[in-house]
């Protein structure tokens, strides 16, 4: 479990196809705190980590995986946002994240707002997630408070420390990111699902 309090960024160094697979090498300052068999979100994606040298580590994404999220679209250079699964007895400082992506969604908008900044997001409701004003959601790993909720629509603010420690600030228009709807409000939407 994790909570959406990013960590650290890491850079994809090298890429590895193997069949449907990809293992995906990247390097990261607390790289070398990492152990094998440790799950670590990237981009709210939890993968195992397969080896560690250093600084850098592998993990590999099944097609699957590649196939629900963005991590197919990472390029050698590019950088994801890392956690690390929380610890008994830690602070919960973000909210339940699971790190399995239930959708991807585009960035439709990026509105500097003088001190900080408005990024508009578009899914599809087809899958029936749902966001609701002042809740929760996790984009790319980060847990962040829904502004601006549509029935296909969210915003969310970012602060200055968020954009500058996260993958925020290497967001365009078009961009596509990992979206984890909020746990309780599935388990609510399946309960009452179930009622009509």
């Amino acid at each position: 479990m994790f909570t959406g309090i990013i960590e650290d960024l890491a850079k994809v160094t090298a890429m590895h196809h193997q069949q449907s697979n990809i293992t995906f090498t990247f390097e990261a300052k607390i790289g070398q705190e990492l152990k094998i068999d440790q799950s670590v979100s990237h981009n709210g994606v939890c993968l195992t980590v397969e080896s560690v040298n250093g600084n850098s580590y592998t993990v590999t994404a099944i097609g699957e995986t590649l196939k629900k999220t963005n991590l197919g679209d990472l390029k050698n250079g590019d950088v994801v946002n890392l956690e690390r699964c929380m610890p008994a007895g830690g602070r919960f400082d973000g909210h339940i994240v699971q790190g399995h992506v239930d959708q991807t969604g585009i960035c439709t908008a990026i509105e500097d707002q003088n001190g900080s900044w408005l990024i508009t997001f578009e899914h599809d409701t087809h899958q029936g997630n749902i966001t609701v004003e002042k809740g929760s959601i996790c984009v790319n790993g980060v847990s962040l408070t829904v502004v601006n909720s549509t029935d296909n629509t969210f915003s969310v603010a970012i602060i200055p420390y968020t954009w500058d420690h996260t993958g925020f600030h290497t967001l365009k228009v078009g961009s596509v990111v990992n979206l984890e709807f909020d746990i309780l409000g599935k388990y609510i939407q399946k309960i009452l699902a179930k009622r009509n």
